[in-house]
């Protein structure tokens, strides 16, 4: 024998050993019963049954109806709700804004322009802060002031020209708030 000869036989037996398991996969019978369920369709089952448990504990367990409706839907406070509102269209009334009393006052009197620019700077910021709406600034009528014009009534109208927290201002009406010697404002924040 050659070498020919070996290779072919065993090629021979290769050609045997494939066909017979392809005759075996095609011959091989299930052993499982008729209409019997997949390893896919018993893991499906097993998981309802597991969610079917979960549910009837939950349903074993017995709540407040009254409870169950408020974890549900939670609560609303209608009137805090409608005193907030009544109160923010209230704040942006305009005729309101300007009818209130000053929160806060700052009197400049005796200051020179330098130190009343910075006190009323740092006044209006705090006042930001706070949320404080309306503020009365005492400037003076410029009585004392040598030339025509008040000098710290002049700062304060340029101040609330440039500072974006300054909104609508004005004078009182009344002698006893100020007179033209006291600027109101109404701060936006």
């Amino acid at each position: 024998m050659d070498m020919n000869d070996i290779l072919n036989r065993w090629d021979t037996l290769q050609k045997k050993e494939k066909q017979e398991k392809a005759n075996a996969k095609q011959i091989q019978v299930s052993h499982k019963k008729a209409n019997a369920p997949s390893m896919e369709e018993k893991e499906v089952l097993k998981q309802k049954k597991e969610i079917q448990k979960i549910k009837e504990d939950d349903f074993s367990k017995k709540i407040n109806p009254m409870e169950l409706w408020l974890r549900r839907y939670g609560t609303i406070d209608k009137d805090k709700i409608a005193e907030e509102t009544a109160e923010r269209t209230k704040q942006q009334d305009r005729n309101y804004l300007i009818n209130m009393k000053p929160e806060a006052v700052l009197d400049l009197h005796g200051l020179h322009q330098d130190e009343a620019e910075q006190k009323l700077t740092f006044f209006v910021n705090q006042c930001v802060r706070k949320k404080i709406r309306k503020v009365l600034i005492i400037h003076g009528k410029g009585n004392h002031t040598k030339g025509s014009d008040p000098v710290l009534g002049e700062l304060v109208r340029k101040f609330i020209e440039y500072n974006p927290y300054c909104g609508m201002s004005g004078h009182s009406k009344n002698k006893n708030e100020g007179g033209s010697g006291a600027t109101w404002i109404i701060l936006k924040w």
